[in-house]
């Protein structure tokens, strides 16, 4: 799960030093910043949601773990 959010934090961040760059297309605003593009929005993610995420990760995890042991057992035979 860290990997995962590591890695879409830094993909929004990228996005975001770029969106902001000279070389951008896009108009710029007033205060020289652009709007967000209209197909993102971010949204606070609730603390059920967050348990939700985590209880799926953890369920990933295990199963994984699992189909390891299995194919250890099965490379003993």
């Amino acid at each position: 799960m860290k990997i995962t959010t590591l890695t879409l934090a830094a993909t929004v961040l990228g996005g975001l030093v770029l969106g902001t760059g000279a070389a951008s297309a896009a108009p710029m605003g007033p205060n020289g910043l652009q709007s967000a593009p209209a197909g993102i929005t971010q949204v606070r993610m609730s603390s059920s949601e967050r348990m939700m995420m985590k209880k799926r990760m953890m369920h990933k995890k295990m199963m994984k773990r699992r189909m390891m042991k299995r194919k250890m057992m099965m490379n003993r035979m």
